[in-house]
């Protein structure tokens, strides 16, 4: 396998800046304040905070050291208000795709599946629901099928489902930066749909980790005993938080010219004829590209790509229905605009051919 340090240009990662630990760190102190306090209202997580609890709209936020911890705590705390211990969502959630079933074995919570898994959750999905639960749990975009997004009536009609059923709303907004361009409206207005909104300080913002969890007083006060109990109430945060200011800055107003950028690369490899995209267009600077080739083959192919070149597409295809076809997901932030559309489709069809000779070998 290539090692990180013989990549030139990547697609497989989000920013330059965060991959190079040196450069981070000069960036963080060109930003900092030389009297910046450790504690108090002028710290950096105090400032983080406040900021996002004003650009969410909500009364509080609380920084979490990851995204995991900070939307079990929250579920825990609808569950426990409400008596309920099921917490319904789409079945491929990242709760259940990706954290071991934390949510059961840490929290003693149920997941109620609704919905197919390779389509969007519906309000006739939710209809069929009939255990009561605490929360409702929506991600935005559904990113493990292709990072499409409910129409704000949709989405509206979900979160009054809640309501109705009497169990609070809750978001799985780690790509809400890249959510945002496709409803047009702000942050507070999206959020304010939710009784809790998770965040992540990463991903599309290119901090270097770290999440925070926003809602009502009450809230976020009880979540702060969680974050204590799980270990999270880290005192010396101020990096991860310092990096999350950063992209605040300077990341958070790119969403939309990242999004337009994904619109333009999806149009070229479709165009190309060798491999598809989903949703297409995109609907956020995020999509899946489908690939006419095996898992194994294609994950080798961009390998050797990255051997040969220098240049990485993918880390790993994820498998399809179909054992000749994969898929992988593209990320359009910092490190894709150095790639125009025509280049990112001769870059897949390279891969496919590879792929094809692999195969055939």
């Amino acid at each position: 396998m290539t090692g990180e340090q013989d990549i030139r240009r990547t697609l497989a990662s989000h920013s330059p800046l965060r991959r190079n630990p040196h450069r981070m760190l000069r960036r963080m102190l060109d930003w900092l304040p030389p009297d910046t306090p450790l504690w108090g209202q002028d710290a950096p997580i105090a400032q983080l905070e406040e900021r996002l609890a004003d650009l969410l709209g909500k009364p509080r936020a609380l920084f979490f050291p990851t995204g995991t911890m900070a939307q079990q705590v929250a579920l825990r705390i609808h569950a426990e208000r409400t008596g309920r211990p099921t917490f319904a969502a789409h079945p491929m959630n990242h709760l259940v795709q990706w954290e071991q079933h934390g949510y059961s074995v840490v929290h003693g919570l149920r997941f109620q599946s609704a919905g197919d898994p390779n389509s969007l959750l519906t309000l006739e999905d939710l209809d069929d629901v009939k255990e009561p639960v605490a929360a409702l749990l929506i991600e935005l975009p559904q990113r493990e099928i292709g990072g499409v997004l409910p129409t704000w009536d949709d989405l509206t009609a979900q979160v009054e489902w809640a309501r109705a059923k009497g169990a609070a709303a809750h978001l799985d907004g780690a790509r809400l930066w890249e959510s945002q361009p496709f409803y047009d409206r702000p942050h507070a207005e999206i959020a304010g749909l939710f009784d809790t909104v998770y965040v992540s300080l990463y991903k599309g913002l290119e901090g270097v980790r770290g999440a925070v969890l926003a809602g009502d007083e009450n809230t976020i006060e009880h979540a702060g005993v969680w974050r204590h109990r799980l270990g999270g109430a880290i005192p010396d945060a101020w990096p991860l938080a310092v990096a999350a200011l950063l992209g605040l800055d300077e990341v958070l107003p790119r969403m939309a010219a990242f999004r337009d950028h994904a619109v333009a690369l999806a149009a070229a490899i479709t165009e190309g004829g060798v491999a598809t995209v989903l949703p297409n267009p995109p609907q956020t600077s995020m999509f899946h590209v489908l690939l006419p080739v095996g898992q194994k083959a294609a994950t080798q192919a961009s390998e050797q790509l990255a051997a040969d070149e220098g240049i990485h597409l993918f880390r790993r295809a994820g498998s399809d229905l179909r054992p000749d076809r994969c898929r992988f997901e593209l990320s359009v932030s910092e490190n894709a605009m150095a790639f125009t559309p025509a280049e990112v489709a001769e870059l897949i069809a390279d891969v496919v051919a590879r792929a094809r000779r692999l195969a055939a070998d």
